[in-house]
């Protein structure tokens, strides 16, 4: 005969739950200062002027579309629109490629939270790396597109 007095697979889950639903109440917080600092920069992101930021040396322009779209980190589509912006006032290709590879990769505003969740040393590097390769992928993209046509 077996005595089974409670089921430690539910002990467990319940567990797991309690501890998932403290994590995500402690983040809510940072999440919503995110979400209004991500909001306040790209209302105050002016596009028309944006044209006086940016050269006509590549590289130059790869590292200033990779600034401001690490600082002004969004979500992918409104990236695109913006990008279609940005193109339209005469900024450069590669500016605009570089400026939503980091939109999309770079985290600087969300580095609080991701920090939080993964490690500070993780984010670090992480945000590091996508930084220098979205200044690459850029040029690369770039290149590849002068060189095809």
């Amino acid at each position: 005969m077996s005595k089974q007095k409670g089921c430690p697979e539910n002990h467990q889950l319940v567990q797991t739950l309690k501890k998932t639903v403290s994590m995500f109440v402690g983040i809510l917080p940072i999440l919503a200062g995110v979400l209004l600092l991500t909001g306040l920069l790209l209302e105050y992101f002016p596009v028309e002027s944006a044209a006086g930021w940016f050269g006509n040396n590549d590289i130059l322009d790869a590292l200033t579309g990779t600034v401001f779209g690490s600082v002004a980190a969004g979500h992918p589509l409104t990236g695109y629109v913006l990008g279609g912006e940005l193109l339209a006032n005469g900024i450069s290709l590669v500016a605009v490629t570089a400026l939503l590879v980091s939109w999309v990769t770079v985290g600087s505003v969300q580095f609080p939270a991701e920090a939080l969740m993964l490690g500070r040393r993780f984010a670090l590097y992480r945000n590091l790396l996508c930084f220098g390769f979205s200044i690459l992928i850029a040029i690369l993209t770039t290149a590849t597109l002068q060189l095809l046509g």
